[in-house]
């Protein structure tokens, strides 16, 4: 065993962990305030849930390599086995002398967010316990083959050179991105938009959940390095600059379209950077990266308008920011790789076929997800119902699906949220 590098992966461990209440924050100080409490809700029945899912059987079934679930169909490319279930037979170190149950326990962390990031797409209409369920559902049956496929099952595809995808990339930002826009067209709009105030109820919880991002960030680019090495101090700065060139870039445009910058603004640009550059936080130069930032942040800026135009209402921008980054960051992953960095050339270094083999492996995800979350966002709304009432909607989420609201005071006892009409009218009696 290595001291060094599984401290690291200690550590980076649990800044993944820190992300998933950082994640919360972020999307909570984005929605108005009576639906504050059901924002933070949602992401941590994510981080609730899926741990015990992994240890039960998706980390077998998403990591095991030999394929032996469907093994009688000829392929060991699509799905792992359960030889892992229970976490069962998780012994010894790997290569860089970490024990191997510890990497069991980084990856976890990944599969636990990634889910929470559609949450911000269904936001204010969702009812909760239909939230649990999909979640679940979508993590067995989305999530955990499409991770078999990143970090396992491209090598058994043909395509050569395979894909890549340091961080994830295609396995949690593309894979969320889709399941979000599918999410929102089956969900349909919240109630009131376009007639009533639905802009951020508190910038400064989501500039502190952008900043718990961000610090939990370089635990997930710069552990996916497996060890505390040279492969980690590139992904982690990275990361650093690729949030900074984010965030220039989608200020620098609104700034030009605009007349302003803003503090939304500077936090979503700092995330479509630091999304865009994670599948190749470890293959590109640090001038790469801050490539990958301004390019996301510039084109990630037009992508969320796209929803007006086309009629869906994704309410926190994740298919712009988390869908769009993604595969930008792909795309640039494959013109941009150097394999002396680590990985493979791309195409500006001497190697076409690998930018294909990106295209193939992003594309397979976009439509395995899109279709997947599809099937399991119908049958829901069939049997239980994915959307609450008009009524539990302008109550507010908070108290139709909780009982409880985020703000309280010592007088008449609620906060009155001031961005809702009849909040407005309640207020005089308050």
């Amino acid at each position: 065993m290595d001291s060094g590098n599984t401290a690291w992966m200690l550590i980076s461990a649990a800044l993944v962990v820190f992300m998933v209440p950082g994640l919360a924050l972020f999307y909570g100080g984005m929605v108005r305030a009576k639906h504050v409490g059901n924002m933070l809700m949602m992401n941590m029945a994510s981080i609730a849930i899926v741990p015990i899912l992994w240890v039960l059987f998706t980390y077998s079934l998403g990591n095991e390599s030999d394929g032996s679930l469907l093994g009688f169909l000829g392929t060991d490319s699509l799905i792992g086995g359960l030889d892992f279930a229970g976490l069962t037979n998780i012994e010894g170190v790997n290569d860089s002398g970490v024990p191997n149950i510890i990497m069991v326990a980084f990856f976890m962390t990944f599969a636990a967010i990634t889910p929470a990031l559609i949450s911000g797409a269904v936001a204010d209409r969702m009812k909760f316990s239909a939230w649990c369920v999909f979640l679940t559902v979508w993590s067995v049956l989305v999530y955990t083959p499409v991770t078999y496929w990143v970090y396992t099952g491209w090598h058994h595809t043909g395509l050569d050179p395979a894909a890549l995808d340091f961080a994830g990339g295609t396995a949690i930002h593309i894979n969320a991105g889709v399941a979000a826009l599918v999410m929102a067209l089956i969900l349909g709009k919240r109630r009131g938009l376009g007639s009533e105030d639905m802009r951020p109820h508190n910038l400064s919880i989501l500039l502190i959940g952008t900043g718990i991002l961000w610090f939990g960030w370089f635990g997930f680019n710069a552990g996916s390095a497996g060890a505390a090495d040279a492969s980690a101090g590139q992904a982690l700065i990275n990361t650093l600059v690729a949030g900074s060139a984010g965030m220039a870039g989608w200020v620098g445009v609104e700034w030009l379209k605009e007349g302003k910058a803003t503090i939304l603004g500077t936090a979503s640009g700092l995330i479509a950077g630091l999304v865009a550059i994670t599948p190749a936080a470890g293959f590109v130069g640090s001038m790469s990266a801050i490539l990958f930032g301004l390019v996301a942040g510039a084109v990630c800026f037009y992508a969320i308008t796209l929803k007006e135009k086309l009629g869906y209402d994704d309410s926190l921008d994740v298919v712009g920011i988390h869908g769009v980054g993604g595969i930008i960051g792909g795309l640039l992953l494959g013109l941009l790789a150097q394999e002396q960095i680590g990985g493979q050339d791309g195409l500006f270094f001497g190697e076409p076929k690998f930018l294909l083999s990106q295209v193939i492996a992003m594309g397979s995800v976009i439509i395995f997800s899109g279709v997947m979350t599809y099937i399991i966002a119908k049958v829901l709304d069939l049997t239980m119902g994915l959307r609450v009432s008009d009524e539990e909607e302008y109550e507010g989420l908070d108290l139709s699906q909780h009982g409880e609201r985020v703000y309280a005071t010592a007088g008449k006892g609620m906060i009155i949220d001031l961005t809702d009409p009849a909040a407005q009218a309640e207020s005089v009696d308050a």
